[in-house]
């Protein structure tokens, strides 16, 4: 049986009071003109927010964007198989994407939706602090890793980065997705999610010195101004880092406004949010 870590209440409950403040500005977030104005809903991740484990998928589908939840047709159901295989449930572990809004004609991202949507996701790794992340598939491990290795070669081999100001052990899988139609893959999954269990008993990462994200980040805005354009991600500094850092503001800070301009936190969102009860 895989086990959870043990932190206290008051912890568990600021993190998880921070995650719904970020869930409630990115569920205004109007970044991409277009993704705003034809999706049904901001599908922002499920989970336990005290979750060792993470999967970060490419972008919601369209039973995904109807419903407002991460993998909820049978590749999730599979997900779930798998997960049970190893002593989890999916209630344990926290399940997101790199886009938070489906793409029209579940199109692939563009390069500007990915950095629009980045600081959600590392905002979501700061706060649910796992130890390990699954990237399903090879589009969101390229995204993560900035890197354009495939998941062929990568499946089943763990390594650390860091993500916005977290430190993680990022796990590379096939899509459950693409597993449902090959037997083969399927078998090749199930021995990549056998290794889980070990993964996540290991110490956790080495986490970034204070002061060292925040210089991260100052270089990469110094990059935008100097280039006059989106500015890289922190991958482009020197290897050994093995940052992801990329432009982080205070979104989910209390007080905060919004990704799209737009104030958050009030009664009504608020309320949303705790009706929706995702973590």
């Amino acid at each position: 049986m895989t086990t959870i870590r043990a932190v206290s209440s008051v912890d568990i409950d600021q993190r998880r009071e921070a995650l719904k403040q970020v869930f409630a500005q990115a569920s205004v977030c109007t970044r991409c003109q277009e993704l705003a104005a034809t999706r049904k809903s901001v599908v922002f991740g499920a989970g336990n927010a005290n979750a060792d484990l993470m999967f970060v998928g490419e972008a919601p589908g369209a039973s995904e964007d109807e419903q407002g939840l991460p993998f909820v047709g049978r590749a999730g159901k599979l997900l779930e198989t798998l997960l049970k295989e190893i002593g989890l449930e999916r209630k344990d572990v926290f399940i997101a994407n790199v886009l938070k809004c489906r793409p029209p004609g579940n199109r692939d991202p563009l390069p500007l939706e990915i950095e629009n949507c980045r600081e959600y996701l590392y905002r979501q790794v700061e706060l649910i602090q796992p130890r390990v992340i699954c990237s399903l598939g090879n589009f969101s491990t390229k995204l993560l890793r900035d890197d354009p290795t495939g998941i062929t070669r990568l499946h089943g081999q763990p390594q650390e980065l860091t993500l916005g100001r977290r430190t993680v052990r990022l796990y590379p899988i096939f899509h459950p997705a693409a597993a449902l139609y090959t037997p083969r893959m399927l078998e090749t999954l199930r021995q990549d999610f056998a290794r889980l269990p070990e993964l996540l008993a290991q110490p956790e990462p080495a986490q970034p010195v204070a002061g060292e994200a925040e210089a991260l980040e100052q270089a990469a805005a110094s990059r935008e101004q100097s280039e006059g354009g989106p500015a890289k991600s922190a991958a482009a500094a020197p290897a050994d880092a093995k940052s992801r850092g990329g432009a982080l503001s205070d979104v989910g800070a209390p007080g905060g406004g919004s990704a799209g301009g737009s104030p958050a936190g009030g009664d009504e969102q608020a309320g949303a949010v705790d009706q929706l009860g995702l973590f």
